[in-house]
Formats: C-alpha cells, structure tokens, sequence
C-alpha cells in the first residue's frame, strides 16, 4: 500500500550510508522528498517489524515510495531516479562514461558497504564472538582498502575536475561521501587518499550535500 503523499517517502535511517546516497541524489535533483525513520536500533530493529518487511522483504533500508511504487536497492533507486528525472542528469552522456561511474559506484556499494553493514557486524559479535577491536578492525581493514582501489579507479580513468568525475558533482560522490562519512566514524586511515578528501571537502560546501548529513536529520541523535 502507498502513501497519498505528493512527495516521495524516504524510508530510511539518518546513519544508513545507503539512505545517505539517496538524500544527496535527491538534494541534487532538486527532489522534495518526506523523511520516515525505520529505526536499525530501537525494538530490535525496525527494519525486522512487520509494516517495514511489506515494504522491504530483505529488511534493509532505503525503501523509496515514489510514482506509486516502493522501490528498494540504492543502485537501483538512484537509476530509476536518472531515468525519471534526468532534468538534472547526474550520469554522463556516452556509454563508456557512464560504465565507468557505475563502476565506482559500485566499488563502494557492492564491495565496501555490504562487509561493513550493520547487520553483518552484529553478527560478527553475536554469532562469531568478536570483540569491539575485533569488529573495529574488520571494518577498517575493508574500508581502507576498499577506498584505496576506488581511488585508483578514478586514476585509472582519468577522472579529473572538483569532483569524482567532472567540475559538477555526480553518482558517483552520491556513493563516495556516505563512505568517507563512516570511514572517519571508525577512525579509518585516510592516507594515501587525499582526491578523496579532496573531493568530499568541496561537497560538504554544497547544500545539497550539507542537508544530507546525518547530523541534519530528523532521526538524529
């Protein structure tokens, strides 16, 4: 069932870098969108409740309410978002570009992010035993490398400009900032990744970007 609401739903959770990907995209669109907080804490999580599973089988968020649809999977809302409102186009034009933004993206949100989720680093305690170094560790070691071969991608594709690729921010630092966001979170080494730091420095000037911080949002806290 979906809202009557004018605006898109955000489902989400303001340290949910997937959510955090999807606010910045939405910022960027110029996309007036209503917050929903699903909760990863309180009452167990409740990305687990019944009401948030219809929405979202897997019981992750973002869930996006949008054209009468619930649409879930950041990578997959943000092309459906390029798809549907490319008035404000945050892909380039040629295919090979665009192969290779994806491509970035997807070393954060298929490669970095998944290990690092939450759920997985409660299990990691829960089930496996870890302790808190333990975990801090797992998630650095896969942060840290991680970001260093997605900075060696923009090298090798010969990305240039303010941003990831280009003078204008795009897809790809949707993905980068939430990143970098939690890397700083978990006191990651950043050495070695100073285009990055580059990078997110000229975004946190945006709006757009500064109003999809976790800090901003309603759930905070």
């Amino acid at each position: 069932m979906t809202s009557a609401s004018k605006h898109p739903v955000l489902y989400g959770y303001f340290r949910s870098s997937a959510a955090y990907r999807l606010r910045i995209a939405l910022n960027l669109k110029g996309i007036a969108y209503e917050h929903a907080t699903v909760h990863l804490l309180n009452q167990g999580g409740e990305q687990l409740l019944p009401e948030h599973l219809e929405r979202n089988p897997q019981a992750l968020v973002p869930t996006l309410e949008i054209d009468g649809e619930m649409l879930s999977q950041s990578l997959a809302i943000l092309d459906y978002l390029e798809d549907t409102r490319s008035d404000q186009p945050l892909l380039p034009k040629s295919a090979q570009e665009k192969a290779k933004v994806r491509a970035f993206c997807q070393s954060i949100a298929c490669e970095i992010h998944p290990v690092n989720n939450l759920r997985v680093l409660k299990y990691l305690v829960a089930e496996l035993g870890a302790s808190d170094e333990q975990k801090a560790d797992w998630y650095r070691h896969w942060v840290e490398t991680g970001l260093q071969a997605s900075a060696k991608m923009l090298d090798m594709h010969g990305a240039k400009g303010d941003f990831c690729y280009g003078d204008e921010p795009g897809l790809a630092d949707c993905c980068l900032i939430p990143q970098l966001y939690n890397a700083r979170r978990f006191k990651c080494d950043m050495s070695g990744l100073e285009r990055l730091v580059e990078i997110e420095e000229k975004a946190s000037k945006l709006e757009a970007f500064q109003k999809a911080h976790p800090d901003q949002q309603p759930d905070a806290g």
